[in-house]
């Protein structure tokens, strides 16, 4: 028997959740489409180490489009990111949210309110995936939707124009593009230990934040799965303190507790 709706666990790519409070942005136009100077690697990684000291935390509503093997749903989520291990995503709608999904460095729960249940496992990607559909580390996916390329700058890379492709120990695993007028991403793509494509995101729709500049669109793609999401932040708020107690849930004592392995791989 399956606990959790599968429509209710695509969030992100599967279902990703949020809770609002923060610091201001402003959205000029959109960055001008021009064609993008040719960038020395320097430049690059001085953007990617930068980009990862000025955003920590994040506070947003977001409208997700998800189209996969399932069907095409458009929801909206309450997203709480605190970089690098805190995470919590609320699946909202007018009766107020449907799933609540909380992840830290010790567990992973989630919370359907509907039918009473919530799912408990330990803190790990294959957990992780089993809710949000999604194979990435929990660092990896609070990067991510900070508009960070989850990608150590540091693993050995080669220059190709305007692309880092980074290959550690001799096995290509991520390529990250820049084309644009500034030093800031447009496209991530992760590859799995077999060469395969398994995960692409495209960061667009930049905005200027106390904070820096924001990718307020994030599209994500994972073709093995045939799955795509669609994530429009509003009014991001960036960098704010987050109760620690935000990342957790208690079980309401009405509530029936399942291991998360029910919801399957």
């Amino acid at each position: 028997m399956s606990v959790i709706p599968r429509r209710a666990v695509h969030g992100l790519l599967g279902i990703l959740v949020f809770s609002i409070a923060g610091c201001a942005t402003t959205q000029p136009p959109a960055l001008p489409q021009l064609s993008a100077p040719k960038w020395e690697s320097s430049k690059l990684i001085d953007s990617m180490v930068e980009r990862r000291q000025q955003f920590r935390t994040l506070r947003a509503l977001a409208r997700v489009n998800y189209a996969g093997p399932e069907g095409k749903h458009g929801f909206d989520e309450a997203v709480l990111v605190q970089r690098p291990d805190r995470l919590r995503l609320e699946t909202l709608t007018m009766l107020g949210a449907i799933l609540i999904v909380t992840a830290n460095d010790k567990e992973i729960i989630g919370y359907h309110p509907r039918e009473g249940a919530l799912v408990r496992g330990s803190s790990s990607k294959e957990n992780l995936r089993r809710l949000t559909q999604i194979p990435l580390e929990l660092d990896e996916i609070t990067a991510l939707l900070l508009g960070l390329p989850p990608v150590e700058s540091t693993s050995p890379w080669r220059q190709e124009g305007n692309s880092l492709i980074f290959s550690p120990g001799g096995r290509l695993k991520d390529t990250l593009n820049f084309d644009s007028q500034l030093p800031v991403p447009t496209r991530w793509q992760r590859f799995n230990g077999g060469g395969a494509l398994e995960l692409t995101a495209l960061f667009s729709d930049y905005i200027t934040t106390p904070a820096g500049l924001f990718p307020s669109k994030i599209n994500v793609e994972a073709p093995q799965q045939g799955k795509k999401m669609e994530i429009r932040f509003q009014e991001p708020e960036f960098n704010t303190t987050i109760p620690a107690d935000s990342f957790s849930q208690q079980k309401p004592a009405h509530v029936q507790e399942f291991p998360i392995e029910m919801i399957g791989s």
